[in-house]
């Protein structure tokens, strides 16, 4: 039987985020069937680690709300690609890293509860890491079409709509 997507919570904040259970649900959702038998780092972070982070991995310096990091693709010896098959070890879709206090800003003001705006963001990063963008009009249309498709399945908002 394959397993649902792992999802590994780390939270380095001192404050209580939003329930495991719903990070859970949220990222699975984003993943669907590209999910199963893979796994998933979430990593709540302060406002200094998101700030190092983001200026380390995108050259930018502040804290950002949400940073995605693929796996990295070490190429394997065709003997060692078989063994991995063979294991019960997960496949690693990659890394979320959410800032809290930007996450908590953001949602104050744009006057959404806060779980609403990590659901959202925790969406958006998972759909990242599947290769979705934002950089061009054509790609944002079809990665926010997504978004609004699995936040309404949790009776979320339209994050995108006009406030």
């Amino acid at each position: 039987m394959i397993k649902p997507l792992a999802v590994d919570i780390q939270n380095l904040t001192k404050t209580t985020l939003v329930s495991s259970a719903a990070i859970r649900r949220w990222a699975r959702a984003a993943f669907g069937a590209r999910g199963a038998g893979a796994s998933l780092v979430i990593r709540f972070v302060g406002a200094a680690e998101g700030r190092r982070l983001n200026l380390l991995w995108r050259g930018r310096d502040y804290a950002t709300n949400v940073l995605s990091f693929p796996p990295l693709v070490v190429p394997e010896p065709p003997s060692a690609a078989r063994a991995t098959r063979r294991s019960k070890e997960l496949r690693l879709v990659g890394d979320l890293v959410l800032c809290a206090p930007v996450v908590a800003r953001e949602a104050k003001e744009q006057d959404k509860p806060i779980a609403d705006h990590y659901a959202h963001l925790i969406v958006h990063g998972c759909l990242h890491l599947q290769g979705y963008d934002h950089e061009h009009d054509v790609d944002a249309l079809r990665m926010e079409r997504r978004e609004r498709r699995l936040l309404k399945m949790f009776g979320i908002d339209d994050p995108y709509r006009s406030q």
